[in-house]
């Protein structure tokens, strides 16, 4: 608050901010107080970040080091393995006794940026070009997988809204990546995810043959796919299922592509 006092003049202002500080995070439905600092993922915290940490680009600018900063979240560029682990204790030093914050020494290493990433994007193994973080596409996958459950008793129709919804808001931030290859693999999966739940959703084997057969699969590849012991999994993966529900059938019913012919 007094950082920021000094950059505004209107107080008004200033006690906004500082209820917000004392407002509590709702968990489990139920507001719990904030001792210190600000709620995770809360609007105000990447605010205050840049007024806190503005002292820490300007003490990065003045030792001449290259470096990038969102947040709370900062990479710095040196030329050496040496050289990271000094600078890494003199600003650590820094952050610690001058801004009076901790740093993150789980999420913090000195490696080579191929290793490291930064906003859900790392570099390929030339650094030439970004790419989505492994991590990121974990993280997809897992959310897919949720919104795409068996259990959840909904229609197909409702299922694709969802992850519609979902993708349009992951592909305008990770579309930005350089690497076209790892969006298609992505759009390849999740057709092949939403083909297992309609496999599970036809359960018994005269429902899945009919079913084939209506949507102008042959007759013999659909009785052979229908009897198949194979799991929902590997099924979703086979001529009889592809036909049945190409590309394009996907495109019909409103779910977006992530990687866009051009």
């Amino acid at each position: 608050m007094k950082s920021l006092a000094l950059r505004i003049a209107d107080k008004r202002m200033l006690r906004l901010i500082g209820s917000f500080l004392k407002a509590g995070v709702m968990e489990n439905g139920l507001v719990g107080p904030v001792d210190e600092g600000t709620p995770q993922g809360g609007p105000l915290s990447p605010l205050l970040s840049n007024v806190v940490l503005d002292e820490l680009d300007r003490e990065l600018e003045r030792r001449g080091h290259r470096f990038v900063r969102y947040a709370d979240d900062c990479n710095i560029y040196v030329r050496s393995q040496h050289a990271g682990q000094r600078v890494k204790r003199s600003i650590t030093s820094f952050i610690t006794r001058r801004l009076k914050l901790r740093v993150n020494e789980q999420k913090s290493a000195v490696a080579r940026p191929v290793e490291r990433k930064f906003l859900g994007f790392s570099f390929t193994a030339n650094g030439q070009k970004r790419r989505i973080a492994p991590k990121a596409i974990v993280r997809f996958k897992r959310k897919v997988r949720e919104l795409t459950r068996r259990t959840r008793g909904i229609s197909l129709e409702q299922m694709t809204k969802e992850v519609a919804a979902y993708l349009r808001g992951w592909k305008a931030y990770f579309g930005f990546c350089q690497t076209p290859s790892v969006l298609g693999t992505l759009d390849q999966w999740l057709r092949r995810r939403l083909r297992a739940v309609i496999w599970k959703q036809w359960k018994r084997g005269t429902v899945r043959y009919r079913k084939l057969c209506e949507r102008g699969v042959r007759r013999d590849l659909a009785a052979h796919s229908a009897g198949n012991s194979r799991g929902p999994w590997r099924i979703a993966n086979s001529p009889a299922m592809s036909i049945a529900f190409p590309t394009a059938y996907f495109d019909s019913i409103g779910l977006p592509r992530m990687l866009t012919a051009t």
